[in-house]
């Protein structure tokens, strides 16, 4: 008589807790996003500090507002793209689960990526809010929690590279 498993393997279990992160980063993204857009107008800024301000801003293009002007064609290429992508990363977790910061980098970069794709899904633009400034250079462009999930998921994936190449 065969027995089952009751517990999962390694292998079998290393996607779920992957895909919680992601869904976390997509959750708090999606919440902030929803509070900026109800408490502020198109444009208005709020003083924080004397570098950072909050600001209701719509992005139709990519980072840094790249292709935003180009008639609408952008929203579905990018949203094709984040779909793309994130089939990739699934399935680089699912084999790669067991490399720790590999992992946690590509479930920043799927929540990212997701939580825009779903902006892009629901209003034709990315929200945007984060409004960082400094003294003689100007504005940084606008960004949100899913632009900064990305940006850290792809600082520890160049981190991880590093740290493989070195051993």
């Amino acid at each position: 008589m065969a027995t089952k498993k009751i517990f999962p393997t390694k292998s079998s279990s290393s996607l779920t807790p992957w895909l919680g992160i992601a869904a976390l980063v997509i959750l708090i993204d999606q919440l902030t996003k929803i509070t900026i857009t109800k408490t502020f107008q198109l444009g208005e800024e709020k003083f924080i500090t004397s570098f950072f301000n909050l600001v209701l801003a719509y992005n139709k293009g990519a980072a840094f507002s790249f292709l935003s002007d180009s008639g609408g064609w952008q929203r579905y290429f990018f949203t094709a793209i984040g779909l793309i992508a994130a089939a990739v990363i699934i399935y680089l977790l699912k084999k790669n689960g067991s490399q720790r910061m590999f992992a946690w980098a590509l479930s920043l970069i799927l929540g990212g990526a997701l939580g825009n794709v779903i902006d892009r899904l629901l209003y034709g633009h990315v929200v945007d809010f984060l409004d960082f400034h400094w003294r003689g250079l100007g504005h940084f462009p606008a960004f949100n929690v899913a632009d900064s999930a990305i940006c850290i998921g792809a600082g520890l994936f160049i981190l991880d590279e590093l740290r493989r190449v070195n051993k």
